[in-house]
């Protein structure tokens, strides 16, 4: 289940005509049957409106755009998913996981320090939640193993309004392993030649919302 798909070209117009948050909210209460607060809607509109800036440096043509979709058999949701094909044709998906932190400071285990939910609070580095839920997805949707054009799955955070500082707690050494497989962008260009190498174009979406679902334990 996810709350938007579509092109890229048609996502990148719904966030410039401020349409995008619109969208979600009127999906969300369909499916949930409530409102999503007012925090969620405004995230979903700042922080896809620096997606789409993304997506369109990257002239991903009609690459597949899916938002807010729910990770099988769990409450949890990605933020962002882009599908589609390389240049050699090889189908791939990249989870993006959406922050609008601007600062952090260490914290203790794989937790970072951050301002988020009206205070300060340890959560995960957002490489190991975003690697997380791509493990996850990876192990329970058929999309990524079974079928015979399995489809690669990739994940990354984007922190869009985040500059790294010169020790910052998000590149400490002990999530080296984490942000290796999983990394963290600040920075528009890396992130957009990131997705342009792996989604350059075609829209990947009948694998993810016709393949079966294996049960796992829950995240």
């Amino acid at each position: 289940m996810r709350l938007y798909s579509g092109k890229a070209p048609d996502f990148c117009e719904d966030a410039a005509h401020n349409r995008i948050a619109d969208k979600l909210k009127t999906a969300f209460l369909a499916t949930y049957r409530y409102e999503p607060g007012p925090a969620e809607v405004n995230s979903w509109r700042n922080s896809l409106r620096a997606m789409a800036q993304i997506i369109e440096r990257a002239n991903l043509g009609d690459s597949g755009v899916l938002l807010e979709f729910e990770l099988p058999l769990s409450s949890l949701r990605l933020d962002c998913m882009i599908t589609g094909t390389d240049r050699a044709g090889a189908s791939n998906a990249t989870i993006i996981e959406l922050k609008q932190w601007d600062r952090c400071d260490a914290a203790e285990g794989e937790c970072i320090l951050t301002f988020t939910g009206g205070g300060n609070r340890d959560v995960l580095h957002p490489s190991v939640q975003v690697g997380s839920y791509c493990q996850y997805l990876a192990d329970s949707h058929t999309a990524f193993h079974e079928t015979s054009e399995a489809v690669n799955l990739s994940a990354c955070a984007y922190l869009h309004n985040y500059a790294f500082a010169e020790s910052d707690p998000l590149l400490d050494t002990k999530f080296d392993h984490w942000r290796s497989s999983y990394p963290v962008y600040s920075g528009e260009l890396p992130l957009a030649s990131c997705v342009e190498r792996s989604c350059l174009s075609g829209p990947q979406l009948a694998a993810l919302t016709c393949s079966h679902v294996i049960p796992i334990s829950n995240l």
